[in-house]
């Protein structure tokens, strides 16, 4: 969910983040798909009034790391959201919203966070609402997880499924509450603001743990380092196109030592180890989908598998079913 407002903003030293600080209202829903889209990169998005007299605003206040967010609407509005952009957490005061990926739908509860998709486009329906929302910028997420974690520079994936419990939805808005009095008493630029826009980083992260692939073990042996960083790179990129010129760049291994070096440990090709990762995120996106969407070539494709007759044939050999039968479980 990128956000093309932000570079309108402040100028600050570079060491500083960009202040962030608009808003825009109106009464025509013409003017609200501009104005939401527009912060949203939002695609095919439709606003109409529910009946009573139509209206939108939306604030956000904060810098380029966290902003603190606010959207009212009386009408419907919905749309697509293509996937990349900020981590996006949101929760709902009043009135109805629903999100869908990959078939599957869910309404959004009443004050309980909740992640928005970040790695896949979704859709969304909402009506006559009142939501909030904080924007984690991706960089600023990661160096967070990175000082609590071993991390390293893998990217992150969460489980926007995620429900937070009772007490989690209860430290979630006590880091708020607190992101929200630092802003309002010393601004973007106080260190209150700092402080508690990392504790409020530290919290998402808390109730959305970051999930990292268990890599083989014969990893962490001195001699395979070299290998470690060609397989990191596999695991970090899957749905990216890679190539062994990539994999000899970034582990500093030839072409063919890197060819080698996945036969000597993997008994497999690079390439062939890169497609078992990808039909290891296939079907685990599967069994998490909706069985009534008929999703697996839009899964499949996401994941590099632009033929899915050999792709269904890849997968039954893999996981010894077809990914039509995985995504009925």
């Amino acid at each position: 969910m990128a956000d093309p407002l932000i570079e309108a903003f402040g100028e600050d030293e570079p060491s500083t983040p960009a202040t962030v600080r608009f808003e825009v209202t109106g009464h025509r829903p013409d003017d609200a798909v501009r104005d939401l889209g527009g912060v949203y990169g939002g695609e095919r998005w439709v606003a109409q009034p529910t009946g009573e007299a139509f209206e939108y605003r939306y604030t956000a206040l904060g810098d380029a790391e966290v902003t603190i967010r606010r959207s009212q609407l009386r009408g419907v509005l919905s749309g697509l959201v293509a996937a990349g952009g900020d981590y996006v957490v949101t929760w709902m005061s009043t009135g109805s919203a629903e999100v869908q990926r990959l078939g599957d739908r869910r309404e959004l509860p009443l004050e309980t966070p909740v992640l928005i998709p970040p790695d896949h486009p979704f859709s969304f329906r909402t009506e006559d609402y009142d939501q909030r929302l904080v924007h984690f910028d991706r960089a600023f997420l990661h160096r967070v997880a990175a000082a609590r974690s071993d991390v390293g520079e893998h990217a992150l994936r969460f489980d926007d499924h995620r429900v937070a419990d009772q007490e989690g939805a209860r430290r979630w808005h006590g880091a708020m509450t607190a992101l929200a009095r630092a802003l309002r008493v010393g601004g973007p630029e106080s260190v209150a603001w700092q402080a508690a826009k990392t504790a409020a980083a530290e919290v998402f992260l808390d109730l959305f743990p970051p999930q990292l692939d268990d890599l083989p073990v014969v990893l962490g042996q001195p001699r395979n380092a070299r290998l470690r960083a060609a397989v990191e790179y596999i695991h970090d990129h899957a749905s990216e196109p890679v190539t062994i010129a990539d994999l000899s760049e970034v582990s500093g291994l030839s072409v063919r030592s890197v060819q080698e070096s996945f036969r000597r440990v993997f008994d497999v090709s690079p390439l062939t180890y890169l497609r078992q990762v990808r039909l290891d995120r296939v079907r685990a996106e599967l069994l998490d989908a909706d069985p009534q969407a008929g999703a697996v070539g839009d899964v499949a494709r996401r994941w590099g598998f632009a033929h899915l007759g050999r792709f269904s044939a890849a997968y039954a050999e893999r996981f010894g079913e077809y990914p039509k039968q995985t995504l009925r479980r």
